[in-house]
């Protein structure tokens, strides 16, 4: 059984976590939602502890064995039990953990040294039909600043697989029009040239022409794209902006988001006989791996295709 979150905790065991967290935001300068969810999970793990008469740093094997088993089973969270993501995610925890304290000279041995991670289903990437694509990026109004606006970011990152980071980060300096690429730094600060294709350049160099000056009134901004406050276009701005185009095309909501346009690019690319070495190199995986799962997502729309049109399918 599961201890509520609502119990006390133990003051050996608040202070050690506070330890760790303190101790790996120094090191790491970790994102406070990490962060969070690390106290979470060691919280959680600490109040199910004094039952067996242990604490954190006196914590046997068999106890975390126990521990995880008795999140999967049913009587967990809500009554469900927890996911094999969730236990994953709590062994990656404890992992640090146990790790960072053995570092500190707070415990002689790590009980997570044998601990096996569950296997976890390879989530497929979403991915829209040609068809529903062409529904979205025609939406937006182009005859307004903002429409015309829109219409250039989702016809740029259809057409270029940015990550939504890297589109509204861009600034104009980014964007070489002659050529007709983008050069972009992605994760780990590796930078990349991105060709933007004749019919996004066509929209951007439109946006360029009749909207941006007109959304900034007169005011200055590097950003690409920008806002009625004259700043870059944020994420969550963007993600507001495509879920209300996809409400006007009539693509289900809980379908879209702006990552799924990035789904899209590469595979469809697939689709039509792009190669994989070239994909990578697009989007900017620093592995090849990273990019095979679109190979999956492209063999699972041609099995649906043979099997709705496909005589024997």
């Amino acid at each position: 059984m599961i201890t509520p979150a609502s119990s006390p905790l133990n003051a050996v065991d608040s202070v050690a976590i506070d330890s760790f967290i303190e101790r790996i935001w120094s090191e790491s300068g970790l994102a406070d939602n990490t962060l969070s969810s690390y106290r979470r999970d060691l919280e959680g793990f600490a109040r199910w502890l004094p039952a067996r008469g242990e604490n954190l740093d006196g914590v046997t094997r068999e106890s975390v064995n126990r521990y995880l088993a008795a999140r999967s089973a049913k009587g967990g969270q809500r009554g469900t039990g927890y996911t094999a993501r969730s236990n994953a995610r709590l062994i990656s925890t404890l992992r640090l953990f146990y790790r960072t304290r053995l570092r500190m000279g707070a415990v002689s041995e790590d009980p997570t040294v044998l601990l096996e991670s569950p296997k976890l289903p390879r989530p497929l990437p979403k991915a829209l039909s040609e068809r529903e694509i062409e529904a979205l990026l025609r939406a937006p109004d182009a005859e307004t600043a903002l429409g015309l606006r829109d219409r250039a970011m989702l016809e740029l990152l259809y057409a270029t697989g940015l990550r939504v980071s890297e589109l509204v980060g861009l600034r104009t300096e980014q964007i070489n029009l002659r050529q007709g690429v983008l050069r972009v730094t992605g994760k780990g600060g590796k930078e990349r040239l991105v060709p933007m294709g004749e019919e996004s350049q066509h929209w951007l160099e439109l946006y360029y022409a009749q909207a941006r000056r007109a959304i900034l009134k007169g005011r200055t901004s590097d950003a690409v794209f920008v806002s009625n406050r004259a700043g870059p276009m944020t994420r969550q701005m963007f993600w507001t902006v495509v879920k209300n185009h996809a409400l006007r095309a009539g693509v289900d909501g809980k379908r879209i988001s702006p990552h799924v346009l990035r789904h899209c690019f590469a595979t469809h690319l697939l689709n039509h006989g792009a190669d994989l070495r070239a994909l990578q190199m697009l989007l900017g995986h620093s592995s090849l791996s990273t990019t095979q799962i679109y190979t999956l997502v492209a063999k699972e729309g041609l099995k649906r295709l043979h099997e709705r049109h496909h005589p024997r399918g």
